[in-house]
């Protein structure tokens, strides 16, 4: 039987700028999407937030927010502005934006991390609702295949080490366990969307929280994964649409999806010539064999031009994933438009 739109529950696990363009497309069509978020970043902002006032990161919190929040009110734009602001000067701010230091002045006088971000989707009139995948405060530890060892997200995503080598197996320090919030959304979920985004330090990051894999297993929803627009030095090098699949099977197996989503569009060449320092590459699509899902090869390419932000001195991508062509393929291949 064909699913009514207005009565679909969405739920987009990830974090980041990939989980921020999936849910700016899927606000237009629903009112009904949660946002399962990882805690394990460790970087910029992050940093301070666990090491200076004990919480547990807010900056992909922040993004899912803003992507929800209600843009037909000036008020909640000017709100959403003022979220993404980013501090470029004064010591100790910059770097920071004013979205991660409400959430921390929130949690401060509310005394919950839950409750202030639940607060400030009240506020931001968000379509929807945004849960950390856990409370634990945890750190990322990624083996890799020489036999060494890194800790933390942060340094994971932005190397020190030989960004070639491919990581063996991800874990958090210490074990963490999925909330009950988290947990019943995707339980009861009609549509799972994971990615896109980091994959070891925003998808695997939230897929190897205890009880995460298990809930998304036993979920009777609809699943989609979303395929990287590029590979990542340190995380990614090298890897080509089947060992994303092969390595993601290692922590959620894949008959339980039921669409991979790829982009097909070239990446252009004024773009491509800016990662090179950053032994990066496009995506390719090399899907031969028979797998247990339908691959969907489509247009998902946005042609915005990122520009970097003053202040923000962590990696960013140059390309992303398009909003409004992602929602609207992942609701095409259930028949929902």
């Amino acid at each position: 039987m064909k699913m009514q739109l207005n009565s679909v529950k969405f739920v987009v696990i990830g974090g980041g700028t990939g989980t921020y363009s999936v849910l700016t497309g899927l606000k237009k069509y629903s009112n009904n999407i949660t946002a399962i978020v990882t805690m394990a970043d460790s970087g910029g902002s992050a940093k301070k937030e666990r090491d200076e006032w004990g919480l547990l990161p807010s900056s992909d919190i922040r993004k899912s927010l803003i992507a929800l929040a209600d843009v037909s009110n000036q008020n909640i734009l000017l709100l959403r502005r003022l979220f993404q602001y980013r501090y470029n000067e004064g010591k100790g701010l910059t770097g920071m934006t004013f979205g991660n230091l409400f959430l921390v002045t929130l949690t401060k006088l509310l005394g919950s991390q839950a409750k202030a971000i639940e607060k400030a989707g009240e506020i931001l009139r968000i379509k929807g609702r945004v849960l950390p995948v856990t409370l634990k405060k945890i750190d990322l530890v990624a083996l890799y295949e020489d036999g060494s060892k890194v800790i933390g997200e942060h340094f994971i995503d932005e190397p020190k080490h030989d960004g070639k080598l491919t990581i063996k197996k991800l874990y958090t320090k210490p074990k963490a366990v999925i909330t009950d919030e988290s947990k019943k959304a995707i339980l009861e979920s009609d549509v799972l969307i994971i990615g896109p985004g980091g994959f070891y330090t925003t998808i695997l990051a939230n897929l190897v929280i205890k009880g995460v894999p298990e809930a998304i297993k036993k979920s009777r929803a609809k699943k989609i994964f979303i395929l990287n627009l590029m590979t990542e030095y340190g995380q990614t090098y090298g890897f080509t649409a089947s060992k994303f699949i092969d390595k993601l099977n290692d922590y959620l197996p894949i008959e339980c999806l039921d669409y991979v989503l790829i982009n097909k569009t070239p990446i252009p060449q004024n773009i491509l010539k800016r990662y090179i320092k950053y032994h990066t590459q496009p995506v390719i699509n090399d899907f031969s064999r028979k797998y247990p899902f339908k691959t969907i090869s489509a247009d998902i390419l946005s042609h915005k031009i990122i520009k970097g932000e003053k202040g923000d001195h962590l990696k960013r991508s140059f390309v992303r994933h398009d909003p409004n062509k992602i929602a609207f393929q992942c609701l095409n291949m259930l028949n929902l438009v």
